[in-house]
């Protein structure tokens, strides 16, 4: 790095970007494809001293019309559905048909087909795969302190490690296993080796101290028969697109040791103080809580939100048959075409691609 000129754009190194400006625009920033040189006809405006952020933005898109090389994907890797893969190429453009709004309205949460996620198996898919292959219920039970003391208090206990994993840095409190069990990993244990946050994988086994099983009812919303493995060690999952070229000793290719990690989260506990006794109590009700857990959560579905717009969220599955959409909506949303901007950048990409084949003769035959 110290040989970098920092006077050379990317210092230098050569550098490669994948993208798709047709999804949806960065929360809260600009996008690549804005064009800054279009000038405002308001004097005031030309008058205004741009903010940092804007200053970088500009830099950023400065850099990019500097790319003198680029190759265009056109072969879609991920949708085996051919149908649902016109449907996607269709909707990228804002060009979709009534029959492509009918489609989609087949998976809407209420078809006879389409059963809620909120319902039984869905709600509770790895209790339901566990008791279908004969396995018992085995959860992960996560440990929390505070202030380098354990939680004793069942109470507080329990409430911890039933809150959402949303509240709790993404490291669940009870965490279901079964082999075999789709998982995503929610922390960067290794970026380097493609160990990133969202990544998939596979469950494969998990491996503790045995003499930390319990049972009983720690959680309603796990059978009586539940075990409980209280001092894991670590857990061996598969990711097919592991980039880790070797075998790590003793373990098949692809499996890799997922370790515990902590973080530390904020949660009030004023609800569980008694009502006479809250009036008189001056203690703070919100506490520092150290978690140590596996950062795993289980992936048989996949939500999506509002803020990625149409496309990205319905490109994601391989086939129409695993989309549930959980309300009806409008025909008007699938016709959401590009931007101005967007197009035009696509045009200028579309010629620096047949430039580069041009180029590049040899490597496209």
């Amino acid at each position: 790095m110290k040989k970098i000129d920092p006077q050379v754009p990317f210092g230098g190194v050569n550098v490669i970007f994948f993208g798709d400006y047709l999804q949806y625009r960065p929360v809260f920033d600009s996008p690549l494809h804005t064009d800054f040189s279009l000038s405002s006809s308001s004097k005031k405006k030309q008058e205004k001293i741009p903010y940092e952020k804007e200053i970088q933005q500009r830099v950023l898109r400065s850099l990019i019309l500097q790319m003198n090389c680029g190759v265009k994907l056109t072969q879609q890797m991920r949708t085996e559905d051919l149908r649902y893969l016109q449907l996607l190429d269709r909707l990228r453009r804002g060009q979709c048909n009534y029959d492509d709004y009918e489609l989609l309205q087949t998976r809407v949460v209420g078809q006879p087909t389409i059963e809620s996620l909120h319902h039984s198996p869905w709600n509770k898919a790895a209790i339901h795969n566990a008791t279908q292959m004969g396995h018992p219920s085995t959860i992960s039970v996560a440990q929390d302190a505070c202030k380098g003391k354990a939680i004793e208090d069942p109470i507080l206990r329990k409430k911890l490690l039933e809150l959402s994993d949303s509240k709790t840095e993404h490291l669940p409190g009870l965490l279901p296993f079964v082999p075999g069990m789709p998982v995503i990993l929610t922390q960067n244990i290794a970026t380097e080796l493609g160990l990133i946050n969202g990544i998939n994988a596979i469950f494969r086994q998990l491996v503790y101290h045995e003499d930390s099983v319990t049972t009983g009812n720690l959680s309603e919303m796990f059978p009586n028969n539940t075990q409980y493995i209280r001092r894991p060690i670590y857990a061996l999952i598969e990711i097919v697109k592991s980039k880790i070229e070797c075998t790590l000793q003793d373990l098949e290719p692809k499996l890799i040791p997922i370790p515990f990690i902590e973080q530390t989260f904020r949660v009030d506990v004023g609800d569980l103080i008694p009502k006479d006794k809250k009036a008189k109590s001056n203690q703070k009700t919100i506490l520092p809580i150290k978690r140590c857990a596996l950062p795993l959560v289980p992936a048989y579905c996949i939500t999506t939100h509002k803020s990625q717009a149409v496309y990205v969220p319905l490109s994601h599955v391989k086939r129409l048959a695993d989309l549930a959409i959980l309300r009806p909506f409008d025909y008007k949303a699938l016709l959401m075409k590009p931007s101005k901007s967007q197009v035009t950048e696509m045009e200028r990409l579309d010629h620096l691609f047949l430039n580069t084949r041009s180029r590049f003769s040899e490597w496209f035959r």
